[in-house]
């Protein structure tokens, strides 16, 4: 038995290999599950059909059918966004690469406010629910069974006892099993809530690599708040460790929040394979704005189900336009290579880059090897700064003087290919000057790291980072 055992993982981590070798993305990540799917398979054969595929099966054959089934539908909401979109936005050259990789254009007509930190960003999202005329879409990485999630599961079942239809999308993977007694109260509103499913289909049953990260709140299709929040007492700071907790949200409204209903749209129907055909799809003008005011926005949704890697690319590209300024503020700091090149070459130009991440951290092998690479650019001129107050979660970059990009999207590999995700760009002076005060009251409550040298850290520091590192295309 033991020899039967042992065969038929040897079989394995050959079938594996050839698999490896037909999709694995990079040669090197070829090359290495080659060599451990067949010197230790009954590890890593497991491992690779765990953590091994970069690419979701199922997504995009799903949204083609239902596009299909749409076209009509589809075809009228594209006439009526024509009035709204950008064709060239001010000081913004990439945007041709950027729309056509987003599939997605600038909206002018919008209104954006930034929301820092849990009391003022679920106080306008409470605030947005209580508006509600027809519908609610509630979208997040992270829901608990909390006071949070109580505070706004009460509100939500009473805007549907009052007749508006909500929708409620999570992530089973980031909001573990939530009690039946809690969701049950949900169903007995009339409310759907759901997981996203990340699981479902043959080809994604042991598929736990692949998240939903995305944070969408939609309401009536006229507003929308996405960001770096999450349903949950710690995102008011109440948890020990690592309180005070910081973080950002973009409260949104005008015709571009219909993109982020697209998204949620888009999502429901993987997870629930049905229509939500009751939607508003009619841009508006932000209150109050009249035709050429307001924000120029672009929305942008990415994930593995993407034939390109979108996000990736997508950050690439900002980076590369930028003439003077870079600031980023993430929680977890693992670039891949293109963005890394990136960052290098803007030091090159000249360019202001500080990268702004967390001293205390809720992911210890993040938290290391982030090291590698803020030693690697403080190395070329990068500034590196310790946000020293709390946890630091906002996923913030701001660029020159008129470009914010706000979102979920953490500065690593997997919010760049494993999950799925959604951002927000603003291409406008006056929003970046509200996020260059923000950032700016970060940085007086960081340390700054003057010539921060790995290399200089002793043994122990070098060998968890160095190890940590190795890691990175997972963290």
């Amino acid at each position: 038995m033991i020899s039967v055992f042992f065969l038929f993982f040897q079989i394995a981590g050959l079938i594996s290999s050839v698999h490896a070798i037909l999709n694995t993305r990079t040669a090197q990540g070829a090359i290495a599950w080659v060599v451990s799917l067949n010197t230790l398979p009954v590890v890593a054969v497991p491992a690779y059909w765990v953590f091994g595929r970069s690419k979701f099966v199922g997504y995009v054959t799903a949204m083609k059918d239902s596009i299909l089934d749409m076209a009509g539908d589809r075809e009228k909401a594209h006439e009526a966004f024509d009035p709204y979109i950008i064709h060239e936005p001010d000081d913004f050259p990439e945007y041709r690469a950027i729309r056509t990789l987003s599939r997605s254009p600038f909206m002018r007509g919008n209104r954006v406010e930034l929301l820092v930190d849990g009391a003022e960003t679920y106080d306008s999202i409470e605030a947005g629910i209580r508006r509600a005329q027809d519908y609610i879409l509630f979208q997040f990485y992270i829901l608990r069974a909390d006071g949070s999630g109580n505070r706004f599961k009460d509100l939500l079942i009473d805007k549907a006892v009052r007749g508006v239809q909500v929708h409620v999308l999570y992530d089973e993977l980031g909001s573990g099993i939530l009690p039946e007694a809690w969701l049950e109260d949900f169903a007995q509103a009339g409310i759907r809530i759901i997981p996203f499913n990340t699981t479902q289909g043959d080809w994604n049953r042991f598929q736990i690599n692949f998240r939903n990260h995305r944070k969408i709140v939609v309401v009536d299709g006229k507003e929308t708040w996405i960001g770096g929040l999450n349903i949950g007492d710690e995102y008011l700071g109440k948890d020990a460790r690592l309180s005070p907790w910081r973080d950002t949200h973009l409260h949104v409204q005008g015709p571009v929040s219909l993109v982020a209903q697209s998204i949620f749209w888009a999502d429901w129907y993987w997870a629930d394979k049905k229509l939500l055909r009751h939607l508003n799809w009619k841009p508006e003008l932000a209150p109050g704005l009249k035709a050429g005011e307001g924000v120029d926005m672009l929305i942008l949704g990415s994930g593995p189900a993407d034939e390109l890697e979108t996000a990736s690319l997508f950050f690439t590209t900002a980076l590369n336009a930028a003439k003077k300024r870079i600031w980023i503020a993430t929680p977890y700091f693992i670039p891949d290579e293109a963005t890394t090149v990136a960052l290098e070459l803007a030091l090159l130009r000249g360019v202001d880059v500080r990268i702004i991440t967390p001293r205390i951290n809720d992911n210890w092998f993040v938290r290391h090897a982030a090291n590698v690479y803020l030693s690697n650019l403080a190395g070329m001129g990068a500034r590196i700064y310790y946000y020293e107050k709390g946890f630091m979660h906002q996923k913030t970059i701001l660029l020159d003087d008129g470009i914010s990009l706000i979102g979920t999207v953490n500065f690593d590999n997997r919010s760049f290919r494993l999950n799925f995700e959604v951002t927000g760009a603003i291409a406008d002076t006056a929003f970046a000057s509200r996020v260059e005060e923000m950032l700016l009251r970060d940085l007086e409550h960081s340390t700054e790291l003057s010539d921060y040298d790995l290399a200089g850290e002793g043994f122990w520091e070098r060998l968890k980072a160095r190890g940590s590192a190795l890691l990175s295309p997972v963290l």
